[in-house]
């Protein structure tokens, strides 16, 4: 067990947008905003007075996309975002400040503008073929759930296996103190479990928190994915905390999708949500008894791949605030998806139909305009958990 966890208050920042971007940039479109490690590094007293003490950044590596996730070089951070310096001020800077720094990590697949892929795509014989998941009749490949930009990469292959643990390894001698592992259900559990102990046997205290969810999938997209009994699974329609289960053993804990559904459906959809309060605080303590006692289920209300809070609440303040007291009040760590605490939202709906539409859920930090008085509330609600964390 990563004891320092049970105390985390996470904060979870896209790099592009949070600090140091261009306020002119286009967000409203899939484009480099221009946001950057070095000012992220320049927020911390924010942060720090907030009182987080564990930051989530999204993908720094060299990439094709704003969002960090379509990765073109497992090693090197994208110049958009900084340096190597740069990385190693910031997680210095935080660790004076007591902060801890996660970094997202994304084995399962990557850009189709990688150089591996680019070789394996255009030559069959090339080394690097086997890296990936082609039809051996024509040039198709499985890709991540059914985006073609992203080839599903086959972590079964020894070298394959050896880069992408590696390259975590890498990220870890910088001093990064844990990892968010985007898409858990895609590579297998062999995988996963040489992964967790490769670098829990560097660092036993390195946090490993997966991300596994099937909202969104469909049946063709089940060949990308590796769970047991998955087709089983999707026609049942299981509830997000099965999937959740399977991951113990390998991973410190999972985000909690479950505690995402609970509380919209029971403080974001209602007319008076105040009278589910009790009903929400009952549901996840059952939902805590079937899971282990140090399996760690950090709770959000919001990221980047959906609606803000705000948005699904009909922009009611009173809902948004009710739901922050109830994730602080829970015993698990909870996370703050960055410009919750400001009240950040927007007014067109993020769908999986509707293309680039997780811009909304991604606009900059209105570091102008900030709401000081939710600011306030949350940094109560923070203070006031780890008063009563250090009573118990």
């Amino acid at each position: 067990m990563v004891k320092w966890f049970k105390d985390a208050v996470v904060y979870h920042i896209l790099v592009d947008r949070f600090a140091g971007y261009d306020e002119d940039a286009e967000w409203q479109k899939p484009v480099f905003a221009g946001g950057n490690i070095r000012a992220i590094t320049g927020k911390l007293p924010y942060l720090s007075d907030l009182g987080i003490n564990t930051i989530w950044l999204s993908p720094v590596n060299t990439t094709s996309a704003y969002h960090g996730y379509h990765i073109t070089d497992f090693f090197s951070i994208d110049k958009r975002f900084g340096t190597g310096n740069d990385l190693t001020d910031l997680i210095e800077s935080a660790h004076n400040r007591n902060i801890r720094v996660m970094l997202d990590f994304v084995p399962n697949h990557c850009s189709r503008k990688h150089p591996f892929f680019l070789q394996a795509y255009s030559d069959k014989n090339s080394k690097y073929r086997k890296w990936f998941y082609f039809n051996r009749l024509n040039n198709k490949y499985i890709c991540f759930l059914d985006f073609p930009e992203l080839p599903k990469i086959n972590l079964d292959h020894a070298e394959a296996r050896e880069h992408l643990i590696e390259s975590a390894r890498h990220w870890l001698s910088m001093g990064i103190d844990g990892f968010r592992l985007d898409h858990a259900i895609g590579p297998s559990h062999s995988f996963w479990k040489i992964f967790s102990n490769t670098l829990k046997s560097i660092n036993p205290e390195f946090i490993l928190i997966g991300e596994a969810w099937l909202e969104g999938v469909t049946r063709r997209m089940l060949k990308t994915i590796r769970i047991r009994q998955k087709h089983l699974r999707w026609m049942l329609k299981f509830d997000p905390w099965d999937i959740q289960l399977e991951y113990t053993g390998e991973f410190d804990g999972v985000l909690d999708f479950y505690f995402r559904h609970r509380i919209t459906e029971y403080i974001a959809w209602k007319e008076n949500p105040l009278v589910f309060e009790e009903k929400v605080k009952s549901v996840m303590k059952r939902h805590y008894e079937r899971f282990p006692q140090h399996y760690y289920l950090p709770s959000f209300i919001e990221n980047h791949d959906m609606n803000r809070f705000l948005y699904d609440a009909g922009q009611d303040r009173q809902k948004l605030k009710q739901a922050l007291r109830l994730q602080f009040s829970l015993p698990q760590p909870p996370i703050l998806y960055y410009g919750t605490e400001t009240g950040l939202t927007h007014q067109l709906p993020v769908k999986h139909d509707i293309h680039y539409s997780d811009v909304q859920a991604r606009k900059p930090m209105p570091w102008n305009s900030l709401d000081y008085e939710l600011i306030d509330y949350c940094r109560k609600l923070i203070r006031k958990r780890k008063r009563v964390k250090e009573v118990l």
